[in-house]
């Protein structure tokens, strides 16, 4: 009985080494002729979908300092955003928010903004539109503040009412 089950171990590793040496090794030396991009595919491309009947685009360069800056119309008047999409609420200076008009030295600073920098305090406001190209949000959600911001920042609750938003070769590429 032994030698019978040592003949049996012996010929089923005789079996294997057969099926390595005639079908695997084979199989592996294909592939290791192959070029190395052809050998595995990591992504496959498809097409740019096709743009929806009625939807808005607009473009945003990056600048030379690594940000997309946009130019945005706030209710008319014209506003330098650098889009911020770690902001969760469109922030505004207190200078951007004396040229919209809203008069930030008669509003209430009590609301906690916190950021990167620490905590500070707003004021918040609903701006009744901001305007990018053809892309237009209303009612947008914004708060101002008083010394702790050097550049308007455009949020989430601007970036967040789009259909998409994404970059492709140094262009930030925003739609409704």
């Amino acid at each position: 009985m032994a030698l019978r089950n040592l003949f049996l171990v012996m010929f089923a590793s005789v079996v294997i080494a057969m099926v390595i040496a005639f079908v695997v090794a084979p199989r592996l030396q294909e592939q290791a002729a192959l070029p190395a991009e052809a050998a595995v595919t990591v992504a496959v491309a498809t097409p740019e979908p096709l743009p929806v009947a009625g939807s808005r685009a607009a473009f945003i360069d990056r600048e030379n300092d690594g940000h997309f800056w946009a130019r945005a119309d706030v209710s008319g008047t014209q506003v330098k955003f650098m889009v911020d999409t770690g902001a969760s609420i469109v922030a505004l200076t207190y200078f951007d928010a004396q040229r919209l008009g809203l008069k930030p030295e008669e509003l209430n600073f009590d609301s906690e903004i916190r950021t990167a920098g620490g905590i500070t305090y707003g004021a918040h406001v609903t701006l009744d539109s901001i305007r990018i190209g053809k892309v237009k949000v209303e009612n947008v959600n914004a708060v101002i503040l008083r010394t702790e911001l050097e550049q308007s920042l455009l949020g989430m609750t601007f970036l967040g009412e789009l259909n998409s938003y994404e970059v492709r070769q140094g262009q930030m590429i925003i739609r409704q």
